[in-house]
């Protein structure tokens, strides 16, 4: 077969000049609609108008011009079945063999700042998916290019042979496919908002590939990073690498997890992440304090950890950074003497995140499980003073409640069952991901060692029994922020008023699974 007609309308005209007058060098007869036409036309390209085709103007301000029989028959005839050569002889109908077609922007037109709700009913693409479609149904026959990054290759296999291979019109026609389905998964989503509906009866959502990644969490497994369309700033798929490796599958996951904690404070703060829990987590009046607290914390577990900031880094904070081995730090911005210092560590990754200083926004979550998928609202819950109880008989000093809203802040992001102890603005001991809530509360108490005696502890979930709270008076800590619910927080109760702890209830339980 010979490539002998094109039909081209694209929204997104990146290129698409050139490549239209290289097919027409190349003898293809070269079809357009609307401003495609009139800028082929202004440079010059040899270009015949929809209509000369159909016969039939474009009409409703141009949203009826190519959903026409002259169009799709073109695209759809099968070639080698005698009787659609038949019908298309005898309607006098051309066939068409290329079709390079984008789409109304509808994504860049629903992320403008109060778009209105006609205007993105207007950015719709009806005609040119349909076209899409039809010439990606026919791909033994149609070559259809949906990507401009695919106009060199299929330039280069014209000129070889006046045609596209068989397979890469299945590649293109795959693509085409993907690129639809994504559209449509926008629209709905859209739709189904401006309808209030968050969980519908179908669930299809679409994500951007950034990158490909070396390997998942072990070397033998396959991955890759993707990320919304319309993803908010302030997450890590709009971060700046400065300096760097590749991030890796883990990486992504870390720090993920480290700006999701630090984004909990407003104050100077630093976080320290490992394996997608908290080490250490410090404020202060600067970050070169709240490093230093996040550091003292666990100087351990923070080798090899990803550390994450809600203030530029500056050249005082890079030089104790620089002296222990970091995967990631991320920070809204770093001093040029910052960047000096950091940039002579070959392999740290350092991120920018000007909006890392964002609060954490509610959000659909999806987890993949065997068959299916649950999806739910992200844990964005703020606690104020307000929805705090205090069911102890000893009331807080102003010290300790702050203590225990700032441990609160922590627990929520630490794998449950959880427990966390925090002192002087930093936390001292991290239990997480246990079976049981006790053995939780042990790893955090052998971990602050002397630290324990005047911490306080937040637990993510309610005490079942009094043992936990038994266990922290035993260890010194003097307060204890819990969810509360249990039928038997009155036994928890009765252990923190027989060891003169302060005990209170925020009523909203944080697992974390």
């Amino acid at each position: 077969m010979t490539i002998k007609r094109a039909l081209i309308s694209v929204s997104d005209k990146t290129g698409i000049v050139e490549f239209a007058a290289e097919l027409a060098k190349l003898g293809v007869e070269v079809i357009s609609t609307g401003g495609t036409q009139s800028l082929l036309k202004e440079k010059g390209v040899p270009v015949i108008g929809i209509s000369e085709v159909t016969g039939f103007p474009e009409i409703l301000d141009g949203r009826v011009k190519t959903l026409h029989p002259a169009v799709h028959s073109g695209l759809l005839a099968v070639r080698n079945d005698p009787e659609h050569v038949e019908q298309m002889e005898k309607l006098n109908l051309d066939y068409i063999d290329l079709v390079v077609v984008n789409l109304y922007p509808f994504a860049a037109t629903i992320a403008k700042p109060n778009v209105s709700y006609e205007d993105a009913i207007e950015n719709i693409d009806i005609g040119g998916p349909t076209m899409l479609r039809s010439a990606a149904k026919n791909h033994a026959f149609v070559t259809v290019v949906v990507d401009a990054s695919d106009y060199a290759r299929v330039l280069e296999e014209i000129r070889a042979s006046q045609d596209t291979t068989l397979e890469t019109r299945k590649q293109l026609a795959a693509k085409v496919f993907r690129h639809t389905g994504a559209y449509d998964a926008l629209i709905g989503d859209y739709l189904s908002k401006q309808m209030g509906e968050p969980m519908p009866e179908k669930y299809t959502v679409t994500y951007e590939k950034v990158q490909d990644l070396r390997y998942g969490e072990n070397p033998h497994q396959k991955a890759a990073f993707y990320r919304k369309p319309l993803a908010d700033q302030g997450n890590i798929t709009t971060a700046e690498q400065l300096h760097g490796k590749e991030l890796s599958y883990n990486n992504i996951n870390d720090a993920n997890t480290a700006l999701q904690i630090v984004k909990e404070f407003s104050e100077p703060a630093v976080v320290a992440v490992k394996h997608m829990n908290p080490c250490g987590v410090g404020i202060g009046a600067n970050i070169h304090e709240a490093f230093q607290k996040a550091y003292a914390a666990d100087p351990t577990s923070i080798f090899g950890g990803i550390i994450a900031a809600n203030r530029t880094i500056s050249e005082e904070t890079a030089q104790l950074l620089s002296e222990i081995f970091l995967e990631i730090i991320i920070a809204p911005d770093y001093t040029d003497g910052a960047l000096e210092i950091l940039q002579k560590k070959k392999n740290i990754r350092l991120l920018k995140l000007s909006s890392s200083t964002a609060e954490n926004k509610s959000q659909m979550v999806i987890t993949t499980v065997d068959g299916g998928m649950l999806v739910q609202e992200s844990d964005a819950y703020q606690l104020s003073e307000n929805d705090l109880k205090i069911v102890s008989e000893r009331q807080p000093t102003e010290a300790e409640l702050k203590q225990l809203l700032f441990a609160w802040k922590v627990v929520k992001h630490v794998k449950s069952n959880a427990i966390v102890l925090v002192a002087d603005d930093m936390t001292v001991g991290v239990g997480a991901g246990q079976m049981n809530r006790v053995g939780a509360a042990k790893i955090a108490i052998e971990q602050a060692g002397d630290k324990a005696k005047g911490s306080v502890l937040a637990s993510d979930a309610f005490f079942p029994m009094g043992d936990t709270v038994e266990l922290a008076a035993k260890a010194g800590i003097t307060a204890v922020i819990q969810p509360g619910g249990s039928i038997k927080d009155e036994d928890s109760i009765k252990a923190a008023n027989a060891n003169g702890m302060v005990m209170v209830m925020t009523g909203v339980r944080h697992f974390k699974h």
